[in-house]
């Protein structure tokens, strides 16, 4: 099974809040990027506003300033390779529109002279992210601005009467085989009026609600166990 910075059981206590790591004996733990109840956590740090990375089934158009015969509309296949006019295929699930821009100059240099290339992006899935659980309203939401897990639950109708307010999961997918899963206290969130731990949401995060208590999870878990865990609930 695929390993993430190895395995490890995170522990949930509604009596008290860990400290961060060198925070003085009974002071408040002062609140850090990428940090959440005090745990600090990879996949949650990371730029704000990362460009975005070509996904299978994205739609671009590649333009030749000095050659238009060469332009071209092509989408992403499944194997995540473009095909493109005259030159081999490229790998391009993942990469980003500026990076594909600069190998499709290289591959046509072979039979361009200094080829001037501009790659657009004309079609594509989009972000979004999903909330389960004993929320009013659960859903698949599109991620159209910059939304925290605070947000995101009122956008989903808020918490039902039955839901765990200090204990809402946040499913992160950190590869194709790995999910990380994270436990946030949004209830002392609001209570405590500090937004500075309320995290923002990437595409294709899920946040689960639950009814029980969910003391102790797995913090990584094969992607394909994910639906087993939520049905536990």
């Amino acid at each position: 099974m695929a390993c993430c910075l190895g395995q490890q059981e995170w522990a949930v206590s509604q009596q008290a809040s860990p400290s961060l790591p060198g925070a003085p004996a009974g002071s408040a733990a002062t609140t850090r990027a990428g940090v959440a109840g005090g745990a600090w956590s990879p996949a949650l740090t990371g730029e704000r506003r990362p460009l975005y990375r070509l996904q299978r089934s994205d739609v671009i158009e590649v333009d030749f300033t000095y050659s238009p015969e060469f332009n071209q509309s092509v989408s992403v296949q499944p194997d995540g390779f473009i095909a493109l006019k005259g030159v081999k295929t490229l790998y391009a699930e993942g990469t980003t529109v500026p990076d594909l821009g600069q190998q499709i100059a290289q591959a046509y240099a072979s039979i361009l002279h200094d080829p001037e290339v501009t790659v657009v992006l004309k079609d594509f899935d989009k972000p979004s992210f999903i909330a389960a659980g004993e929320v009013a309203r659960p859903g698949k939401y599109e991620l159209r601005a910059e939304i925290t897990v605070s947000e995101a639950v009122a956008i989903a109708g808020g918490f039902t009467p039955r839901a765990k307010h200090s204990q809402v999961i946040l499913f992160r997918r950190v590869s194709d085989d790995v999910v990380e899963s994270r436990v946030l206290d949004v209830k002392s969130l609001l209570k405590s009026r500090n937004l500075a731990e309320d995290v923002y949401l990437r595409p294709g995060d899920m946040l689960f609600v639950p009814q029980n208590v969910a003391s102790k999870i797995k913090q990584y878990m094969p992607a394909s166990g994910l639906g087993l865990y939520v049905n536990q609930f």
